[in-house]
């Protein structure tokens, strides 16, 4: 090996002492690499994720299924007593070998193949994983709760259930995480059954817990995999010499290997002494096959002078590809549920989907060997050369015959029933023979598929129709495609023209080529007037369906957590039932208000109906969104389903909730003008008090503090800027204008006074001017305080402003309690219902 940065191996390399390298011809062989010493195993990242969801699981199933575990503990515990008398000499020793012998043997196999680093590592997994699993144990001991406790615990007699987490066996599982796999470490392969043998024996005997060992071993798990993720392992790679060896496996013995986009190799350095030409690394061919699959891929030369490439597939990467393509699968119906799950599988899979391609007449570069070497395995094609990816290709020479002939490639795969399921811009290899006459090759059969159902090849047309229309242009792509396939083919992929259909690559270049998908599914009703391009629902869930999960989810969390039942049954029972009532019914009310204003103010059409259970929606929005942003959200949504476009749709949601603060501030005004008795007379209440000093406060620090005053006017200039011109419009339409005024007066005029009778409930009262501060100041600081509906925020503020406006404090919180049930908690139920409604409408 030279000492080129590349990692070249360059004259003089001799590669005859390598295993498995037979000798042929020269065995100099000129290497162009940029080898990575240590990488970050993405697998190490979905273990340090799937353990920590797992300890979190046994720790909710230890309480929720606690009868369970501790009947599973107990009938394997039945004969602990007899087995502990007669074994107790083999359990003694085996638990030795465990906590000693196997640590030491680990260490000294790691030291005899000289991997001091991967020797600190494994003390540093073992170091953190004791830490992690005495942080759990004393954690649990101080905040978990009784039944959290006990179903970590084991009963020793005399002494009660006691907490039993083997921290030994975390650091033991953290080390042997650390030291590599068991598939190639002797001693960690042995330590580990060691360990099980172990950890079954302390569970049958009563040492320990079910729950305590599976804690332990996740943890040990999560520590070890944490430091494999953080300090990168040790490559197991192929390179140099091991990628010669690979390529010699495939039956071929090379001369040059070339890495893409490395450094060319220099003419010099090629040790074969035969003139063989120099590899050219920056071949778009080879670009093209590297950005289509992310795989590493080499120039090939050998002693016939022919260009070969050489894709290698490596181990480690294969885990973020198998959970792309489980996802994908997952979530699209109609696709195949299989993914290949080991790096030889994904190799086979390749092999195949090649092999039948050929077969089938498609034009794709001939796999001609397999060879493996370490966690790689090194793929030998047939050279696409001369040629270009569509995406390199200028647009001059992307004609109507270099369009025929790509649809022609994938009509002969559709006929035997294969089809491609990643078709982009850089799979597509096009040429022109010497008579002109363009080729195309299609390449990267990585995710291909066999024997695959009619949808899976109509989402092949999809995304060879979309990528052309990328080049020139809807009109020109659909009408390549009405030339190319039978009209049935083309009615059928109309609704299936979708982002979703498109590769990962292809979507992120629609979204910059803004309204394209609108632009083919127009062109094709223009060739087709018949053709319905309403989009079909192929996917088994949508984003919508994820978030009203992850709601409903959230929402059952949140009433589990942070509900103290026990004070609202005190509240209720102590409370006047027909107030309560009236509370609700104002409550209620409010979204009729809400719904009127936004009927008011939007540019379309709104039933009251739907505008109105648009509102109620948001309160069960509001269980995971913070104050105010839900119910926005919920109307932004509602106005571009019914083809409003976002700028107006934003434009008309700013202007409600403007309008909502302007017309409670002067609802306030006007509520201290004609319920006072004038400042002269009487001082205002200390709630109106504190309000004004806390707004002139507000508005000295913005007018003479600079950072302050930046952040104002950053916050409230765009916002100004973005609602004048719609409110510029309705100052002509006074009649609307004064519809959306009502409908803010009755949302805020509700709130108030429900807060007033949940005082009266009470047999409490204050006057509408302080009910209305404590009020805006509540809902002010639950929109600051970013918790679902402003939980904690609100409660406190409003607790605080009634208290301060002389209700005692005791009151103070039952009314707030009971103004929270009735505007936060009891409307969620119907909240769920109107959404569930608008969803089943088309609305949201």
């Amino acid at each position: 090996m030279s000492n080129s940065s590349t990692g070249r191996v360059g004259a003089g390399a001799d590669l005859s002492d390598v295993p498995g390298t037979a000798p042929a011809g020269s065995d100099l062989v000129d290497v162009v690499d940029t080898p990575e010493e240590r990488v970050r195993h993405p697998r190490a990242l979905v273990w340090m994720i799937g353990c920590a969801l797992g300890v979190a699981g046994v720790l909710i199933l230890s309480v929720v299924a606690h009868g369970t575990t501790e009947g599973v503990t107990e009938d394997v515990r039945s004969f602990n007593d007899l087995l502990a008398d007669i074994l107790f000499v083999p359990v003694a020793v085996l638990q030795g070998l465990v906590s000693m012998f196997a640590p030491v043997a680990v260490m000294i196999e790691l030291a005899v193949r000289r991997l001091g680093r991967q020797i600190i590592e494994s003390i540093v997994g073992a170091a953190l994983g004791l830490v992690l699993g005495v942080l759990t144990t004393v954690l649990l001991h101080q905040l978990g709760s009784d039944e959290l406790v006990r179903g970590m615990s084991v009963w020793e007699s005399g002494t009660g259930y006691v907490l039993a987490i083997p921290e030994y066996a975390v650091a033991l599982t953290a080390m042997l995480t650390v030291a590599g796999p068991a598939t190639r470490r002797r001693t960690v392969r042995i330590s580990w059954n060691l360990m099980f043998a172990a950890l079954l024996i302390v569970l049958i005997t009563g040492q320990v817990s079910l729950p305590g060992v599976l804690v332990a071993l996740l943890l040990g798990r999560l520590a070890g995999s944490s430091v494999q993720y953080v300090s990168g392992t040790r490559s197991e790679r192929a390179y140099g010499p091991d990628l010669v060896t690979a390529v010699r496996r495939a039956g071929f013995v090379p001369t040059s290997l070339a890495r893409v986009q490395a450094q060319p190799a220099q003419t010099g350095d090629v040790a074969t002494g035969t003139g063989t030409p120099d590899a050219t690394p920056d071949d778009p061919v080879a670009l093209a096959l590297s950005r289509g699959d992310g795989n590493r891929v080499y120039a090939l030369y050998c002693d016939d002078g022919v260009r070969r490439d050489v894709v290698v597939l490596d181990g480690d990467r294969q885990v973020v590809g198998l959970i792309t393509r489980l996802w994908r699968a997952l979530r699209l119906r109609g696709i195949e549920g299989r993914a290949a799950i080991s790096l030889k599988a994904v190799a086979e899979r390749t092999a195949l989907l090649s092999y039948a391609a050929t077969a089938a007449g498609v034009r794709t570069p001939r796999l001609l060997g397999i060879g493996e070497f370490g966690d790689s395995i090194a793929l030998v094609l047939e050279h696409a050369s001369p040629a270009l990816s569509l995406r390199d290709l200028p647009d001059d020479e992307v004609d109507d015959d270099v369009i025929a002939e790509a649809w022609e490639q994938l009509g002969r795969a559709h006929a035997a029933g294969l089809t491609h399921r990643a078709l982009t811009q850089d799979v597509l290899l096009t040429h022109r023979d010497t008579d002109g006459d363009p080729h195309v090759w299609i390449t990267g059969w990585e995710q291909g598929d066999i024997a695959s159902p009619p949808l899976s090849r109509r989402l092949d047309l999809v995304q060879m129709l979309a990528l052309i229309g990328l080049r020139v242009g809807p009109r020109r792509a659909v009408a390549s495609a009405v030339r190319a396939l039978p009209d049935a083919d083309i009615a059928a992929i109309g609704p299936l023209i979708q982002s979703i259909a498109l590769p990962r690559t292809t979507r992120e270049e629609v979204r910059r080529a803004k309204g394209l998908l609108g632009e083919l599914r127009g062109a094709l009703v223009e060739r087709l007037p018949e053709a319905s391009v309403q989009p079909q629902r192929i996917s088994r869930f949508s984003a919508r369906t994820v978030l009203t999960t992850t709601l409903m989810i959230v929402a059952v969390a949140v009433i589990v957590t942070t509900i103290n039942f026990n004070e609202i049954t005190q509240a209720v029972r102590e409370a006047n039932p027909w107030w309560i009532a009236v509370a609700f019914a104002l409550a209620v009310l409010t979204w009729f208000g809400a719904g009127l204003t936004l009927v008011a103010f939007s540019p379309v059409r709104v039933p009251i109906g739907r505008a109105t259970c648009t509102a109620a929606a948001g309160s069960f929005v509001a269980l995971a969104a913070p104050a105010g942003i839900g119910p926005a959200a919920l109307n932004l949504r509602l106005l571009t389903q019914r083809g409003v476009s976002m700028s107006m749709a934003v434009a008309t949601v700013a202007l409600v909730q403007v309008s909502q603060f302007v017309v409670t501030v002067l609802l306030l005004v006007a509520l201290s003008i004609f319920t006072g008795s004038g400042a002269l007379v009487e001082l205002p209440s200390p709630a109106v008090l504190i309000t004004l000093a806390g707004i002139a406060v507000v508005v000295v620090a913005t007018l003479l503090v600079p950072p302050v005053r930046r952040w104002g006017m950053g916050y409230i200039g765009p916002r100004l800027r973005q609602v004048w011109p719609r409110l510029a419009q309705m100052l002509s339409h006074p009649g609307r204008l004064a519809l959306g005024v009502a409908g803010n007066l009755i949302m805020t005029l509700g709130y108030i006074i429900a807060l007033w009778c949940c005082l009266a409930a009470f047999g409490q009262s204050l006057s509408l001017v302080d009910i209305a501060l404590v009020n805006l100041v509540g809902n002010a600081l639950g929109a600051l305080i970013p918790t679902p509906g402003g939980l904690g925020g609100v409660e406190g503020a409003l607790t605080a402003g009634l208290t301060a406006a002389g209700v005692p404090a005791t009151i103070a919180f039952s009314a707030t309690i009971l103004y929270r049930l009735c505007t936060y908690w009891g409307r969620v139920p119907m909240g769920w219902v109107a959404m569930k409604y608008l969803e089943r409408k088309g609305d949201l």
